[in-house]
Formats: structure tokens, C-alpha cells, sequence
């Protein structure tokens, strides 16, 4: 800087004014000429240093510049820095509003920014919340999109909610009931659901009397009415839907069922009379039968090995509102005319169960007609639920799924070869399939078709 100082002061009183050399061109040499200098002029440091200093700032601007050395090569002093930066960023409050616009970029104290319309929330009010600052009305709802403006507010990720509109979205209902489930004693929702179905309830609907299907064991909604069979049953209106009601109704499907069994090489010689009866009756006839498997109190079919009179259903009732009416049985003398006296199935079933029932109870008198009445109940028992499972499989599952993978290795050759026992044209239904879905899961996890 030294010669730009004393360029601007320039030439120091009483020095005669210095001129630079002239430059002459000729035609073949271009010649500097020297000034002539007085012999009584002294030399002249001062402009030799200025020129000097022109000539090195001129020769510092040509030069390329030098690449910087890394900050961590030697450099304490940058080392120090950053470690005492990762400090700071370490020590800061995760917790403090998030302000795009911070100090360090130069932009004025206070100045805030919404974090959903990204414009500057200026002087008026405003949120601070989810680590950002909001406008009040753009503070709003995941659900309804309106504004929020409790002092409380539901968080679901970084979503937030209106508490009323992420407990109608998230918190679970009864399908009983149709109300939200309430919580125990230890704040904790707590509900029960259906294995199968996976119908969400209330836990006191189990004790409240609310009444269940007794085919698919759904609890009736508050919001549909189940028929009730008048005998303490109540049954949905799918499983309405294909009810057997009357014994004349249930006599195609007992023969298709026998005509199964004849496929698995199992005919039954005998004709066996088969009764389609009332709850009552059904029980009582169990009541009499002093031989056969234990039964449990509630009974679907039972095989009958004495001679009774049994009051059976003649004509399918009709229906009334949610009740059936104009119920009309016929009491039936049974004689014993082999070692099975009848086969007695409870009515007003979906077809499937039904057809399930019978396939149970003719294993139990195939057993007997062939002598087998020395064997363990529980072997029996398992060796009829084998039957009805295998008949309710080839009844919802189509021919060539069941001809690929047979279900038991110990099966006939020939059971491949007969057609499905279904009695309906056309096949079943998807409501139906799944009811004999249910079934086959019933059975699969120790319920008794017939004693249930």
C-alpha cells in the first residue's frame, strides 16, 4: 500500500515533476529514450519505489490463485471451530419452533413464516406448534379441513386432528351397539371380536342378552332384527336365507348325503327314517335315548337306537314380522327295525349345516349297522366330524381343487368320482360358501356338529 499512499500525495515541494520515458517508432526499431536528467538532480527513490510497486500489483492480478489447503490439514484453529459447532448443534432445543427465516439469515427479528401457506405470518397472531408457526385459520383438520381452534387437538403423525374427527376415524366401534367402545378401568379400549367373523363388541353384550345367531353366531346389531325360531333361537337373515324348515324340505339333501357315502364305498343298506323336529323335541328324544355318545345339553341331530315317538315338523311355518308362525307337527311312532331307529335334525339351519348334521349323524349309524359300538366316544365322535368336514369340502370348494389336493390320504379310490351333493342348480352362493367356510372352522376347532 505504500506506493499507492504515495501516489496520492504526490511529488514533494521543491521537486521538479518527472516524466515518464517517451517512446519513439520508427520504421524498423522501436527505441526508448532516456530522459535527460539535470547533473545537478539527485536520484530520485521515491518515484523508483512507486513504479516498483505498480509493476507487482500488475505481475499478483496475472497469476492464477492458489487452491485453498483443506480446513482439517493442520488447521487447529478450523478444528477447534468445528468441534465446537457439532457441540452447539448437540446442546440445541429440539423442542424450539422451526423458523425458516432465522437471524443468521439476515432477515428481521421476529420474522416468521406459516408452514402451510409459506408466507410470512407478520405481526398479527399466530400458532407455534409441531415445531413450526401457523396462521390461525391455516392451522386445520386432516379430516374435515376445517380450522382448529381448540386448546386440545388430536396429533397422528404429523397429521393433525379435531379430537372428534380422529376418534370417528380411528377409534373403534361396537357393531352391536353401533356406539364407541369404551374404555376400562386402566384408560385401555377393550373389546371382544368374533374369530371368525371379526364382529367388534362391547364386552357386556355378552351378558346383556343380546340375541346371536344360532347357525353363524353373530350378535344382533341394534339396527336389524334377527327371526326368532320361538324356542329361545334367533337366526340371521343369511342364515334365513337357505333355512331348511320342514322334514319334506330336508329330504333331498338327506338322499344326496347318502348318495355321497355310497361314492366313498360306504352305502347304507338300511333305509334310516330321518326327521326334521322341534328344540323340545329333540331334547327329549336324547332324554330317552339311554345308549350312544354322550350329548351335550344343546343338541343339533341326534341317532336314535330306541323305539320313541317323536313329534316332528309337517309343514314349513310362515313368517311373520321377525317371528314364524302357523307351526304345524305330526307326532311319528319309531320302531326299531336295526341298530338305528332314526335320525333326528334340529330344523330351521342354513342347508350347509344341515346337510353338515346329517353327514355326522349317518356316520354314527353307519358305525352301528356295521358293528362298531364298542368304540371310544371320542374316537367315534372325531371319526364323524371327519365325515361331516369332508362333505361340507365338496360342497364349497370347486371339483378341481378337491381333485388336485384330497383332503384325507386314507380316502377311497373312487371318492373322486362322484359329482358335488349340492341340491341347488347352479351352485352356491358367496354368502353360503361362507357360511360353509365357518363350519368347516367350527369343526377344525372342536365344536361337535351334532352335540352343540
Amino acid at each position: 500500500m505504500k506506493w499507492l499512499c504515495a501516489f496520492l500525495k504526490g511529488t514533494k515541494p521543491g521537486e521538479p515533476n518527472r516524466r515518464r520515458p517517451r517512446v519513439i517508432t520508427g520504421e524498423e526499431n522501436t527505441l526508448w529514450q532516456e530522459p535527460v536528467r539535470p547533473k545537478d538532480d539527485p536520484p530520485r527513490h521515491d518515484n523508483e519505489e512507486l513504479d516498483r510497486a505498480i509493476a507487482q500489483s500488475l505481475a499478483e492480478d496475472v497469476k492464477p490463485p492458489k487452491p485453498k489447503e483443506p480446513a482439517y490439514k493442520g488447521d487447529n484453529n478450523n478444528d477447534e471451530d468445528l468441534a465446537r459447532a457439532i457441540q452447539d448443534s448437540l446442546n440445541m432445543n429440539p423442542y424450539m419452533p422451526y423458523n425458516p427465516y432465522a437471524p443468521s439469515q439476515a432477515q428481521p427479528r421476529g420474522y416468521r413464516v406459516c408452514g402451510s401457506c409459506k408466507n410470512e405470518i407478520g405481526h398479527g397472531h399466530y400458532l407455534s406448534c409441531m415445531g413450526m408457526y401457523w396462521h390461525p385459520q391455516c392451522f386445520r383438520c386432516s379430516a374435515c379441513s376445517h380450522a382448529i381452534r381448540e386448546t386440545e387437538f388430536t396429533l397422528l403423525g404429523s397429521d393433525p386432528y379435531h379430537k372428534l374427527c380422529y376418534k370417528e376415524l380411528h377409534h373403534p366401534k361396537c357393531d352391536v351397539c353401533l356406539q364407541f367402545i369404551p374404555t376400562n378401568r386402566s384408560g385401555l379400549i377393550e373389546y371382544r371380536a368374533h374369530p371368525f367373523w371379526g364382529q367388534k363388541y362391547c364386552p357386556l353384550h355378552e351378558h346383556d342378552r343380546t340375541p346371536r345367531c344360532c347357525s353363524c353366531e353373530k350378535m344382533e346389531p341394534r339396527n336389524t332384527k334377527y327371526m326368532s325360531l320361538g324356542d329361545g333361537r334367533s337366526l340371521c337373515m343369511e342364515c334365513l336365507g337357505s333355512a331348511v324348515m320342514d322334514t319334506g324340505e330336508c329330504q333331498p339333501l338327506y338322499h344326496s348325503i347318502r348318495d355321497y357315502y355310497e361314492g366313498m364305498n360306504m352305502k347304507l343298506d338300511q333305509q334310516i327314517p330321518m326327521l326334521l323336529v322341534e328344540r323340545q323335541a329333540l331334547n327329549e328324544a336324547m332324554e330317552g335315548e339311554s345308549k350312544g355318545p354322550h350329548h351335550m345339553p344343546e343338541t343339533r341331530g341326534l341317532c336314535l337306537s330306541e323305539e320313541q315317538t317323536v313329534s316332528s315338523i309337517l309343514r314349513r311355518p310362515r313368517i311373520g314380522g321377525n317371528r314364524l308362525l302357523d307351526m304345524r307337527t305330526q307326532p311319528q311312532k319309531l320302531t326299531r327295525r336295526c341298530e338305528v331307529t332314526a335320525i333326528l335334525v334340529l330344523y330351521g339351519l342354513p342347508r350347509l349345516l344341515t346337510g353338515s348334521i346329517l353327514a355326522h349323524e349317518l356316520m354314527h349309524g353307519w358305525l352301528r349297522l356295521k358293528g362298531y359300538r364298542n368304540l371310544n366316544p371320542e374316537v367315534e365322535e372325531g371319526i364323524c366330524q371327519v365325515m361331516s368336514y369332508l362333505w361340507l369340502e365338496s360342497e364349497i370348494l370347486p371339483a378341481s381343487s378337491r381333485y388336485a389336493q384330497p383332503s384325507t390320504s386314507y380316502a377311497s379310490s373312487s371318492s373322486s368320482s362322484y359329482p358335488p351333493t349340492s341340491s341347488k342348480k347352479g351352485g352356491i352362493s358367496h354368502t353360503e360358501k361362507k357360511l360353509g367356510e365357518f363350519f368347516m372352522h367350527q369343526i377344525a376347532n372342536g365344536h361337535i356338529n351334532g352335540l352343540w
